[in-house]
């Protein structure tokens, strides 16, 4: 029978925090520039022009429709040699992680803000409203509304995809957990604890996801 021995990875813990801390730097930062890449790819589906549309569609199409294990290595070993630039793997991660969840938060944002009402908008003309003043009175505070239960599910999603960074060598949870194993010979254990850090973290912000679509559905 198999004897669990804890105390033997446990004087590692120092990496699996690394390992942790970083995982949520890459998280945060990738939402980050997530949400900056949805926007501009929602503005472009949304404005009427047939090559930006054309451009953002290829995008999301492309990003969606590949695994993530597939972009970052694709990023780390087969861009450097379209460009003829090296490319560090860290920035190749955090590059792979926006642009991939950017093309999901970009469809959310077009999913809300469609879901509201055209007559609103053309009542809001109607009054004199400028498009502008009716995107950000009117229709944005409803649709931020709408999106907000798939935007928190797919940031979580976010946190659980970041593990990915470890087969191009950084050094996330994941990668530290493959460390630790490395010098204790100990998988179980180390992976057990790697699995228990997820679970610390992601039980949490789960139940506050559930808590706010729970909040704003009786709103409704």
């Amino acid at each position: 029978m198999y004897r669990w021995d804890f105390n033997v990875v446990w004087q590692y813990w120092d990496l699996f925090m690394y390992g942790l801390w970083l995982t949520v730097v890459y998280t945060a930062g990738s939402i980050a520039f997530g949400v900056v890449i949805g926007l501009l790819t929602c503005a472009a589906r949304l404005s009427g022009w047939k090559i930006l549309i054309a451009i953002a569609r290829v995008y999301q199409e492309i990003f969606r429709c590949t695994p993530l294990l597939v972009q970052l290595l694709w990023f780390y070993y087969a861009f450097p040699l379209l460009v003829g630039l090296s490319i560090d793997n860290r920035v190749a991660a955090m590059l792979t992680l926006s642009l991939y969840v950017g093309a999901f938060y970009a469809e959310i944002f077009r999913g809300g803000i469609l879901s509201i009402d055209k007559g609103q908008r053309e009542a809001a003309a109607a009054i004199g409203m400028s498009p502008w003043q009716s995107m950000t009175r009117i229709v944005m505070p409803q649709a931020i509304k709408r999106m907000l239960p798939a935007f928190i599910n797919q940031s979580v999603i976010q946190f659980k995809n970041t593990s990915l960074v470890s087969v191009i060598s950084v050094a996330d949870l994941a990668y530290m957990a493959a460390v630790v194993n490395g010098q204790t010979y100990r998988p179980l254990e180390s992976y057990t604890v790697m699995a228990l850090l997820y679970i610390v973290v992601l039980v949490p912000l789960t139940q506050i996801a559930d808590w706010i679509e729970k909040r704003l559905r009786v709103s409704d």
